[in-house]
């Protein structure tokens, strides 16, 4: 499926929860990984653009997290992505959108 960038030039961007590790299976424990083998971890950032916020968990490199990410942080978000899906789920069709990114940097 087609993954869609994501401009957040005007958008003000927060820390919501602090970066945890990314399972893919919850049985084993397995993390998850990117294409490139590198262990991912999810943020909760609030995003705020023209009067409207949301919150967003966001799959990212744990290369691409700096030290010291904590909950209020203003921050940068390169490479926001979003990429719809759909799987079976104990015999349920589930749907959504997952989110993205390369990095995260503090805002300036």
């Amino acid at each position: 499926m087609p993954s869609f960038k994501i401009d957040l030039q005007t958008a003000v961007v927060f820390v919501a929860t602090a970066p945890e590790p990314k399972v893919k299976n919850f049985h084993t424990g397995e993390r998850a990984l990117n294409q490139e083998g590198l262990p991912m971890s999810v943020v909760g950032l609030l995003v705020s653009d023209e009067g409207e916020g949301n919150l967003l968990k966001v799959s990212i490199p744990e290369t691409g997290l700096p030290e010291g990410l904590a909950p209020g942080m203003p921050v940068r978000v390169v490479g926001l992505k979003a990429k719809d899906w759909e799987n079976v789920i104990k015999g349920e069709k589930r749907s959504g959108i997952a989110f993205s990114a390369v990095a995260i940097t503090p805002a300036a």
